[in-house]
């Protein structure tokens, strides 16, 4: 998606003629369905005048192509200005330019990282203007496959045209990244030599033609992170991390550099689904390891743990596989500060107990700070899928407070997933109840939501999906019982009325279900699929959670009595009824919505709710009529 694009000259008629911000703002609701703020109103206003003082130039060819907020594919980040045209020879050029409206800034000492004022009232950390050009360049690069195939040259830069240079922003500690996107200051010579690196790279225009191309480029599948993970433990730089993502990492490598027995850190990092809190874990471990600190990832969920070890057999050691990862209760008896540093992901699974029967140790949370001078946990208060879970925020705040830990917070909150719509969140939250957002209805975008008529027919749909790359699969609501488990032959998820009959996947491939060729045929659930991520998942909503009184409602009694998540609310409620109903309802609500949320490009749902079915069909936007 691009908000605006036209040629150079009807881009500068179009900022004389003044109100260019609301003409884009306009197109921005038509395109998002949201209100551009004020602030982003005077930026636009500001950034984009100066942009077309740098662009009266008779050397800049007047049918340049010009485009203004470019979403990046399976992101919710937009790159500020694009400029389109060629070289000489003919050679494709796109220069990415990120525009920034401060005039001073503080240096900080982590990598790529800068102190500036970033809209708010307060300073704050994060990327330096020429890390965040080349590392949309570099996502632009690995997503677009008009930029891929289309041997398209791409060039980044940073535009601060309000800044004069006080030593800080051009500071040698980011040299690197400056070498990779140049920047550009206030002041005539700074316009010239942005102009200079603008011609030098177009030569020739194509009223924009190749941010067409881009904008409806086909999208290529994105790194899977346990595909990645044997050559990122080889050295290989697999994924670029991007703003809130790269402050993240840093101020954890940072906080485990420094930690001691005496200085212990806590960094609690919180995030939504496909916020990229996985891939910053991993990163993390990556790095940790490589400096020599003793560090491990540890995580409640077997599942991902698994993946990440079958992923690593035949390239590691099984000693080295087991020394990187552990489950959250082999920490009961190790030694305060034995590590250098834990990385916890899904931190909201942790449980007050280990073992297997829930009778060991005093309380994960603590265990685990106890056990490394560095933690970093990684949370979603939103995925606590258990009456067990007990890893929220506050929790973590007060184990940190008791055992004289500093805590760092931080969040993730751009997302990766869902092909980055922040939107499609805010719509299930809505749809399912979770809290009331302004996203009542979901546009048709890059993001596959469909309400599927049949289990049948969801199923046929999300194996043809996976033909192509084995990475879409069916889940659903643990509403059946196991039968299979003690008669391999018998069927679990039964809906008679649709001829529908699938096993659950618990036994044969267990944790790997998620990565097993033949699991196709087979049903998940959110035991062996949190934390992990598809490119197309199916959603059967069982009788947990129906549609009545013109509301969504939760039905604890519609779940299968052997699921573990809920086992034993019945005594809990004769004790405190309003808690534990309170508890079931967000329970089964997440559940259902980290399930929905598991792809990245799809997610297809059926509800044997007919009511509930309705409901959410009504909450889809209707295709616009074809206009033949």
């Amino acid at each position: 998606m691009i908000v605006y694009q036209a040629n150079k000259s009807g881009f500068i008629k179009d900022i004389e003629n003044r109100g260019i911000e609301y003409q884009i703002a306009r197109t921005y609701l038509d395109k998002t369905g949201r209100y551009a703020p004020d602030a982003e109103l005077r930026a636009w206003r500001s950034s984009l005048q100066e942009m077309a003082s740098v662009l009266r130039d008779d050397g800049i060819p007047d049918d340049t192509g010009i485009g203004v907020e470019f979403g990046i594919p399976q992101t919710s980040k937009r790159i500020d200005f694009l400029i389109s045209g060629s070289t000489a020879d003919g050679t494709p050029h796109l220069i990415i330019v990120e525009l920034k409206q401060w005039s001073s800034s503080k240096l900080s000492v982590k990598d790529g990282i800068v102190v500036a004022q970033r809209g708010g009232p307060r300073e704050s950390e994060g990327p330096h203007p020429c890390y965040q050009a080349w590392s949309y360049a570099a996502l632009l690069e690995g997503f677009n496959e008009a930029v891929h195939e289309g041997d398209v040259s791409l060039k980044a830069c940073a535009y601060l045209h309000n800044y004069t240079d006080d030593g800080i922003i051009t500071h040698p500690h980011y040299a690197p990244y400056i070498e990779k996107a140049p920047i550009f200051l206030k002041g005539n010579t700074e316009r010239e030599r942005l102009r200079s690196f603008i011609k030098q790279h177009v030569k020739r225009g194509d009223n924009a033609e190749l941010l067409y191309r881009i904008e409806n480029g086909r999208i290529r599948p994105s790194k899977m992170l346990a595909d990645s993970l044997v050559k990122m433990l080889r050295g290989s730089r697999e994924f670029i991390l991007i703003d809130e993502q790269k402050l993240v990492y840093e101020t954890a490598l940072a906080a485990a550099r420094t930690a001691s027995s005496d200085a212990k850190q806590v960094v609690l990092v919180k995030g939504g689904p496909g916020t990229g809190k996985s891939v910053v874990a991993i990163n993390l471990l990556v790095e940790l390891t490589r400096l020599g600190l003793l560090a491990k990832y540890v995580s409640k969920n077997a599942a991902p743990r698994a993946v990440y070890k079958e992923r690593l057999r035949g390239n590691f050691k099984q000693v080295e596989i087991g020394n990187l990862f552990s489950g959250s209760g082999g920490f009961i008896e190790t030694a305060p500060d034995t590590f250098d540093a834990l990385v916890v992901d899904e931190a909201h699974r942790l449980n007050r107990h280990s073992g297997l029967y829930g009778n060991l140790g005093e309380n994960q949370v603590k265990e685990l700070i106890q056990s490394a001078k560095c933690t970093i946990l990684f949370v979603d208060d939103d995925q606590m899928v258990t009456l067990a879970d007990i890893g929220h925020s506050d929790e973590i705040r007060h184990w940190a407070n008791e055992l004289g830990a500093s805590v760092t917070e931080l969040e993730l909150a751009s997302q990766f997933r869902c092909s980055g719509s922040d939107g499609y969140l805010a719509w299930i939250d809505n749809t399912l109840g979770i809290r009331e957002t302004a996203n009542t209805s979901l546009d048709h975008g890059d993001f596959d939501f469909r309400v599927i008529d049949s289990p049948t027919e969801l199923h046929a749909l999300i194996a043809e999906k996976n033909r192509h790359n084995n990475r879409s699969r069916v889940v659903a609501g643990y509403c059946w019982d196991w039968e299979s488990k003690k008669k391999p032959e018998a069927y679990d998820i039964v809906i008679p009325e649709f001829g529908y009959q699938r096993q659950w996947n618990l036994d044969k491939d267990g944790s790997l279900w998620l990565i097993a060729p033949e699991s196709i045929d087979e049903v998940g659930c959110i035991h062996t699929c949190q934390g992990l991520e598809l490119d197309y998942v199916g959603v059967i909503i069982g009788p947990d959670m129906v549609f009545q009184n013109h509301t969504v409602q939760t039905d604890p009694s519609g779940r299968s009595k052997q699921d573990r998540s809920i086992r034993g609310y019945k005594k809990m409620v004769q004790s405190d009824r309003e808690e534990t109903r309170k508890r079931l309802d967000r329970i089964i609500r997440n559940t259902y919505r980290t399930l929905m949320t598991r792809g990245m490009k799809g997610c297809y749902v059926y509800c044997t709710d007919p009511e509930l079915q309705a409901h959410l069909s009504k909450a889809i936007k209707p295709l616009a009529p074809v206009v033949l």
